[in-house]
């Protein structure tokens, strides 16, 4: 598995600049590792909405040190199809988790938080 700092390095070859212009984007895409420390952490970021979560996040394009304006987009795609081979969405991974009896356990609130009725008010 790559660390964010080899992904860096892949893009300074591409792109220009230095590991520290990119470092914050690859740290976020990796920072799921946090929460589960094998290939599965992908699924919080490693998609097309991931990368334009990005975006959101470091903005529509990055400047490098050397000035150069690249689209973020470029290096969330890049780390993605370092770490996959190609893009999937959102889609393509949810379809991989198996459910489980606990997922679908949702409580009916409606009853409970449901506004008075005008004649309850009226009482």
């Amino acid at each position: 598995m790559a660390h964010p700092y080899h992904h860096a390095l892949s893009s300074v070859r591409k792109w220009g600049g230095t590991v520290d212009d990119y470092l914050p984007v690859h740290d976020w895409f990796d920072a799921s590792k946090a929460i589960t420390a094998d290939f599965r952490h992908r699924a919080l970021r490693h998609h097309a909405e991931g990368i334009f979560m990005a975006e959101t996040i470091f903005g529509p394009t990055l400047t490098l040190s050397t000035n150069r304006i690249i689209p973020t987009r470029w290096v969330g795609e890049q780390h993605v199809r370092e770490d996959l081979g190609f893009i999937p969405s959102f889609a393509d991974w949810v379809k991989t988790i198996r459910p489980e009896p606990w997922m679908g356990r949702a409580q009916r609130l409606e009853a409970e938080v449901a506004p008075p009725s005008l004649d309850q008010v009226a009482a």
